[in-house]
């Protein structure tokens, strides 16, 4: 507005407002009428205000263009920081839901080695460690988000039943391995051999016959007397005949009896696992001298050990 005040023609234009310099073409158009009427009384003045007022208008033009044009690239750089942090969000979760299919495969695994271990499987047969051998000759194109979502439902649809089947056959398997476990299985004093098997033999005492109810095994004074398999003691004490004895009840039908010991190392109650010390070997009750005294019984029948041991026996 200076000019024109220096040109005398403030009169004539008036004050600008905010609307006329958002609005450079009216502002422009309104200009030239004014210059228009001051050039037939002052062509001189007229021309040089002008030829000002078009520079001072053009930029203040120029300036209300930048304003514009800097605000729609603030918002479209808002735009797209929101799309960004939208997809990052996405990929998080995504990322997310993968651990925890990978923890349950790592889960799955560790069940599948020791369920081979437990079943016996050759060394080689199950390897989950090696990954399975995948192919195909079909296009290759992008993968819409709907379809990896439908991707890793399916995935995890198909961990969650394999799961439950490996779950299944872990306890199967291991109710398997307790009544193995639970079953007579082991000699009851080890580096030995057996010095009067089951059945009718001369008593070695008073001479004549007798019905052996045991196995003899060879033994020194103070060898430990293990347990054949895991149980209940459900006696510790004395027994005619038998000198100090330490019964088991293995839960399944099955008693074992470990006579003519030195000393008792187990209370009534106690728990006991196979190949564990609960007495020591001695020549206690009717005796020639040291050993151990094994017995089986099976629902309330004693019955010869041997079959039990697998090999176990020497002698």
């Amino acid at each position: 507005m200076a000019f024109l005040l220096d040109l005398g023609l403030e009169s004539d234009i008036g004050p600008m407002t905010l609307s006329a310099i958002l609005n450079p073409r009216g502002l422009i158009g309104d200009a030239l009428a004014v210059l228009g009427q001051q050039a037939a009384r002052r062509p001189a003045i007229a021309l040089s205000a002008f030829m000002a007022g078009g520079l001072a208008l053009l930029g203040a033009g120029g300036v209300a263009g930048s304003a514009i044009t800097h605000q729609r690239l603030a918002q479209e750089a808002a735009r797209t920081e929101a799309t960004r942090a939208q997809a990052q969000r996405e990929l998080n979760a995504i990322a997310a839901r993968v651990g925890e299919l990978q923890a349950q495969a790592n889960r799955l695994n560790a069940l599948g080695e020791r369920l081979t271990r437990m079943g016996g499987l050759k060394d080689g047969e199950f390897d989950f460690q090696r990954p399975v051998g995948v192919g195909g000759d079909g296009e290759v194109r992008d993968m819409r988000k709907a379809e990896l979502g439908t991707s890793l439902d399916g995935l995890a649809r198909t961990l969650g039943t394999a799961g439950e089947q490996l779950t299944v056959l872990d306890s199967l398997l291991t109710d398997r391995q307790l009544s193995m476990d639970a079953v007579p299985s082991r000699v009851p004093v080890l580096n030995s051999y057996v010095t009067s098997g089951f059945g009718n033999r001369a008593d070695p005492i008073v001479g004549g016959g007798e019905f052996h109810k045991g196995i003899d095994f060879s033994a020194n004074t103070g060898d430990p007397v293990l347990a054949v398999a895991d149980g209940v003691v459900s006696f510790v004490g004395v027994r005619s005949g038998y000198g100090n004895v330490v019964e088991i009840d293995h839960g399944n039908g099955y008693v074992t009896r470990y006579a003519h010991n030195s000393r008792l190392e187990r209370r009534q109650g106690e728990l006991v696992r196979a190949g564990e010390e609960i007495a020591k070997a001695g020549s206690t009750g009717r005796s020639t001298g040291a050993h151990v005294h094994l017995e089986v019984w099976q629902d309330g029948r004693v019955v010869n050990p041997r079959p039990f041991l697998q090999g176990a026996l020497r002698g």
